[in-house]
């Protein structure tokens, strides 16, 4: 066939509506299948030879919207080849264009929401906090985008509103105001680092408990009570906040113990440091120890203190060894005194 008889071929086509509407959804018919092929043909046998079944998933989240997009441009093609009015031609096409950009977004979105579970190796890297502020942060400037995009589609020109906006504009920066602070304290606990997902922590020597989720607005702590409390990052950002998770995960527990006066001190040191070593759950370094702590009224003070190696223990391992001392002392003969206060009467003489 020469060049001659392909012109022929165009002419004639160019001259029929119909003709050129099947040999554009032929067309359209031809790209999927070329698509078809290289993706099950190439595309997946490469990505079967690697040692990942990333490529493979994001190869099958591709795959549909790739389709989609091909049909919804094949359908802008044909109605513009089509003799429809201006209006129901732009409106047409907005349409299908309006749609590629939510196609994507959903496609976009899925991808993120996948790779932040499978890319474990990064979430370590970062840290399970920044990494989830990262993904947080994309998701928002994706549908950001996905929105400014169908502004543009639609000439949605919103400067006029911005403009026209006046005191309705400073209300609703007033009303952010909070929302503001909340985003960028979260953002300043992120940097610092002052606490993680897990972590043990006091805030202003009140609220104690584990931080489960650190969000961009803020701070959820579960309680040892079960109870769970939502702490804006405005405030976490200024308040004391003792981290007991850091910078060792290991929590000291500090158990006091009173013996009577006349007791072998050294015995009932012992006698504790072979209780704390008992134990499964008290760390071996640091090292138990024992310190006198004060000569009181009633009895010699002592303090042992042992090393557990999560706060969460804090409050069973203090019962088991108060219970194991107890049991121990009444065993080997130690007196745990109590207050207890001598009256002498004297007598008056006659």
């Amino acid at each position: 066939m020469n060049a001659s008889a392909i012109f022929n071929y165009y002419a004639l086509i160019s001259q029929h509506l119909w003709a050129q509407v099947l040999v554009t959804v032929a067309f359209y018919i031809l790209i999927t299948v070329l698509i078809e092929f290289v993706v099950n043909r190439v595309i997946k046998r490469v990505c079967a030879t690697t040692n990942t079944t990333i490529d493979d998933t994001l190869i099958d989240f591709l795959h549909t919207p790739i389709y989609q997009t091909v049909i919804l441009v094949g359908i802008m093609h044909i109605v513009m080849l089509v003799d429809l009015t201006p209006l129901a031609t732009q409106i047409t096409v907005k349409l299908a264009r309006s749609g590629i950009c939510l196609v994507w977004l959903i496609t976009a979105l899925k991808i993120i929401n996948f790779l932040s579970t499978a890319l474990t190796a990064w979430r370590q890297k970062l840290g399970p906090d920044l990494f989830s502020l990262v993904h947080k942060i994309t998701f928002l400037i994706l549908v950001f985008a996905a929105v400014a995009t169908l502004f543009w589609i639609w000439n949605i020109n919103l400067t006029p509103v911005f403009a026209s906006a006046g005191v309705a504009g400073i209300a609703i920066a007033l009303a952010a105001k909070d929302t503001l602070a909340n985003f960028f304290g979260g953002i300043s606990l992120f940097l610092d680092k002052v606490y993680r997902v897990g972590d043990y922590v006091i805030i202003d020597n009140n609220e104690r408990g584990e931080v489960v989720e650190i969000g961009i607005r803020s701070t959820r702590i579960i309680t040892r009570d079960d109870v769970l409390i939502n702490i804006p990052n405005s405030i976490m950002a200024t308040s004391k906040i003792v981290n007991e998770s850091a910078p060792y995960p290991q929590y000291r527990i500090k158990v006091p113990v009173g013996v009577a006066y006349g007791t072998d001190l050294e015995r009932t040191e012992a006698i504790l440091l072979d209780l704390a070593g008992q134990s499964d759950t008290i760390v071996a370094n640091p090292f138990p120890r024992v310190r006198v702590r004060t000569l009181a009224d009633s009895s010699v003070n002592l303090e042992l203190l042992v090393w557990v190696e999560d706060p969460r223990d804090r409050g069973i391992q203090t019962h088991l060894l108060l219970k194991q001392i107890h049991k121990r002392f009444a065993e080997e003969g130690i007196h745990i005194p109590f207050p207890q206060l001598d009256v002498h009467l004297a007598k008056e003489k006659e």
